[in-house]
């Protein structure tokens, strides 16, 4: 089966792009999360891989990270729910995930089963672009894009990074670590404005979005509006029954972008 790429995310104007922690409550519940998202609307699904010490995250995801490997989640585990979901949905797919434990699985392994079911990009936060050549290449051989991140500390960077992207540009909203914010201060057009030099690539924010207004506000700078933590939170609230109320919120989130057209 063949499956959508990041660049078919794209195909209908500006997309959505929920993340959800693979394995919270449990990897079941997550293949019924992502395919209530896909209904609702998503473009494309970042499956994060659940770590003791992620950096870049808030307490929110900590903690999802914390509930899914005290349920039993593992790598292996989360390749074997990617299969499984393949089997009804052929939808675009990333994962996030830190480097120790693609390190740990084996690059040209992980990549390969990635290859296999069918993920098309990997976000690595801890990943340096310096360093990236590491894993990157091993990666393109398997049809797998390393996504680039680029952060409002990175304005002298943004074109070398962006020249060298792949898949699509995961533009950083504001400082910190990942979670929701009421507002969103950083001067996102003109490290929009610099990305559009240097690259035809898409560019999607994330970090801290979680209202529809500010999905809108975001959608009319970049192509994609990344959310993260606003559904990991109703996750922790509902817990195994979080389907419909996850439905409504992407639901609203994708007429919010959908509105600026």
């Amino acid at each position: 089966m063949k499956y959508k790429t990041i660049k078919n995310a794209f195909d209908h104007g500006k997309a959505f792009i929920p993340f959800i922690t693979a394995g919270d409550p449990d990897l079941e519940s997550t293949k019924e999360f992502i395919l209530a998202m896909e209904k609702a609307g998503a473009d494309l699904a970042e499956i994060g891989i659940p770590f003791s010490d992620p950096i870049a995250e808030g307490i929110v995801i900590q903690e999802a990270d914390i509930r899914a490997l005290a349920s039993g989640t593992t790598t292996d585990k989360i390749f074997e729910m990617v299969e499984e979901l393949r089997r009804k949905t052929d939808m675009p797919l990333v994962f996030m995930g830190y480097l120790n434990p693609v390190f740990h699985y084996g690059y040209e392994r992980f990549f390969a089963r990635c290859e296999q079911v069918g993920i098309s990009g990997v976000i690595i936060p801890d990943l340096p672009f310096e360093e990236k050549d590491e894993c990157a290449e091993i990666a393109a051989a398997h049809g797998v894009d390393v996504i680039s991140m680029i952060a409002p500390t990175s304005e002298d960077r943004i074109k070398a990074i962006a020249s060298d992207a792949r898949g699509f540009l995961y533009v950083v909203s504001s400082m910190g670590v990942t979670g929701v914010r009421s507002e969103i201060k950083t001067d996102l057009a003109s490290i929009l404005e610099a990305i559009r030099q240097a690259t035809d690539l898409p560019a999607g924010i994330g970090f801290g979005i979680n209202t529809p207004q500010q999905a809108a506000d975001m959608a009319r700078l970049a192509d994609a509006v990344i959310v993260g933590s606003a559904i990991v939170r109703i996750i922790a609230e509902h817990g195994k029954e979080a389907a419909p109320y996850i439905s409504d919120y992407v639901g609203k989130m994708k007429d919010a972008i959908r509105s600026i057209h």
